[in-house]
This record gives structure tokens, sequence and C-alpha cells, in this order.
């Protein structure tokens, strides 16, 4: 395919810095570094291989057709970086399809402006278009014309895991607890996929919106924007200007910029949480002590009376105490402030399956 993201890169003049506004509001980027053209479009460049060469590339044309026209009412989402949008595509041929018909598909559009954008839209194809998992979100393929940067995705009908969590929908049934372990065992075993493949991956953005559902409410990880390949020739950490989202992020890694792989088992620790206690990992609406979640929660996750306390009401006497015992201890390991006391992926994803198969609920 060839395609060289050189002669692709944002021609617009960007500010010279990318600054993070200090409200730490869920969502905000933590950013510590300077963006410009030249660092994109210069030796840093990464080119898609042969081994993204599966991935289809698209035209303009087809994505907007697919859309229709990339009309409102096709419009799934919105980040800092661009829409999301519905879309069809015949399955065979990925051509666009009428609206109703083929296969539904997630149609990402970059604002053409956002140079941190371009750099995502690279991230995704370069680490998605290399590796292939259950519980990651697959990218069929990507569009670059002119100064249009489009990425193509399998549609995920149950929406993310922050939707169910925090969105309160009147027409939706609350995650059970059952569901939520499901979900949590999903996202643990993509994630352990990404840190034990043969070219470690630090997902370095983990949090619940990036946690996608399927039909059957199996997670898928999304979002590769910000993913790094892992340390290697027996360095133990990446050194890297400082992005994420603020209450996801391991404190280590917003102190010195050096990202480790148990850095990504922080923020799962942090998700974990939100699972248990159905509150976001920071939200300015509750009172002042609450704020902070992992602050405010932490000292309840080893004691049994002050756990169910701050347990989801929700799924109240859907689970054993032992259960949430469990898996409050394993949340404590995971937002350990010493990275090397957290546990690896791995050893996460098998006390969950564990967990899982506790049933009784009166003990």
């Amino acid at each position: 395919m060839g395609l060289c993201f050189s002669s692709c890169a944002p021609r617009q003049t960007p500010s010279n810095s990318l600054h993070y506004s200090g409200s730490g509001r869920e969502g905000e980027s933590v950013n510590g570094g300077s963006s410009s053209i030249s660092s994109i479009s210069g030796n840093n460049v990464v080119f898609p291989s042969v081994e993204t060469r599966n991935l289809k590339q698209f035209n303009f044309a087809e994505l907007k057709a697919a859309t229709k026209g990339f009309r409102s009412d096709t419009l799934l989402g919105e980040g800092g970086f661009g829409k999301v949008y519905k879309g069809w595509l015949h399955e065979e041929t990925l051509t666009p399809a009428k609206a109703g018909s083929g296969m539904v598909v997630a149609v990402k559009k970059l604002n053409s402006e956002s140079v941190q954008g371009f750099r995502e839209w690279q991230s995704e194809i370069n680490f998605l278009g290399r590796v292939s998992h259950q519980n990651l979100v697959k990218l069929l393929g990507y569009c670059c014309d002119d100064v249009e940067f489009l990425l193509v995705y399998e549609f995920m009908p149950k929406g993310s895991l922050e939707d169910h969590l925090f969105r309160r929908n009147t027409n939706t049934e609350p995650l059970s607890w059952d569901t939520r372990l499901k979900i949590a065992i999903g996202a643990a075993r993509g994630l352990a996929f990404l840190h034990t493949s043969e070219k470690q991956i630090i997902y370095r953005d983990f949090k619940a919106s990036n946690i996608l559902l399927d039909e059957d409410y199996n997670a898928k990880i999304s979002d590769f924007g910000l993913a790094k390949l892992g340390p290697s020739g027996g360095v133990s950490h990446v050194t890297t200007r400082i992005m994420g989202t603020y209450g996801y992020a391991a404190p280590e890694y917003i102190a010195t910029g050096h990202l480790y792989v148990k850095s990504d088992v922080y923020g799962f620790g942090v998700v974990l949480l939100e699972i248990l206690t159905g509150l976001r990992a920071l939200d300015r609406n509750r009172p002042l002590e609450q704020q902070n979640l992992i602050e405010w929660a932490k000292p309840s996750l080893s004691d049994k009376r002050k756990l169910k306390s701050i347990m989801d009401e929700r799924i109240e006497g859907q689970y054993s105490t032992k259960a949430t015992m469990k898996a409050a201890h394993l949340t404590l390991k995971c937002l350990q402030r010493d990275h090397r006391k957290r546990p690896p992926m791995k050893d996460v994803l098998e006390t969950l399956e564990r967990i899982e198969l506790i049933k009784d609920r009166r003990k």
C-alpha cells in the first residue's frame, strides 16, 4: 500500500504548544510537551510496514457516501481530535452501502487542524494495523485524502463502559455484577495481550470511555492513539512526554514522564474501582473530599463493612462479600504507588477469572 505519512501531514500551522488547562476534569489530556509540524513530518515519522497492508485504504468520497455525507443523525460521538460517525459498508467489498444495509462501521473523522490528532491517527494505524485480538477493536481501514484523515472500525453496538456506568439512562438496565466482571475480564485479557505480545505495547490511556462493548457485552479496547512500544534491551521504562487522562494516569508517569508497562496496571485499577462503585475517577460535582475517587475510596477497600458502603447500590444483592473483597484487594494491588509492587496484567486476569467463579451471593 506504501502510504507515506509525511506526505499526509496536516498543512495548517498549529500553535507551538498544547497546554493542560489545569482543571483536571475527566477526559482532559495530561500533556507536558510542545507540538509542531516539524516533529511529525521529519525523521520521526513511522511508515506502515507490510504487516499493515491488510487494512483497506479508502478515499474520502467512499466514506462520505458510507456515512450519508457525515450527517448529524449519523454522529456517534465527539472527542478532542475529531468526530465519530456511523456508516454502512458492503461486508465483502468494504464499499459504501445503503443506510440500514450491509455492515455497520464506525468512522472517525479527524479535525484536520489538530496536529496531535494526526499523531494519533498514525499511531492507530501502526498499532491496530499490526495486532489482532478478540478484545481489541478491529481497525478495518483508513483514509488519507488531501487534508482529510479518517479511520474505519468495527461498530460496537453497546457503546462504552463509561456510557453504562455513569450516564444514567432510565431506558437502559444498569450493568449487573456478572456483566461488570465479564467486561473487566475482557479488558484485562486485551491489556495482557498487549503487554505480552512480541513487540510489547504500553497502551497509556486505559479508561472506561476506551472500553467498548459488542452486542453481548464483550469488552474491546479501543483508541490506540497514545500507545507506545515498551522498553527493550534491558531498559525498564520508556521516557516520553506526559499524555493521558488525569485520574487514570499512574503517579510515576505524571511525576517523571517515565512510562512502565505497569503504568497501564494502575489505570486498570482505577477502572476496576469505577466498576465497583459506579463512580467516576474524578468528579467536581461530588463533595470536595469525594471528588478524587482513588483518594476517597482507597481506605475502604480493605474493610468489609466500609467496602459495602461504597459499592454501587444498583448491584446490591447480586454479589458475594467474598467476591467483592477479592476484587477490592486486587484493586488495591493495581493502585500501588510503587509500580514494582503492582501485579502484571496476566496475574490480574487470572485473579478476575477466579473471582468470576465465586457464585454464592450469601457469603
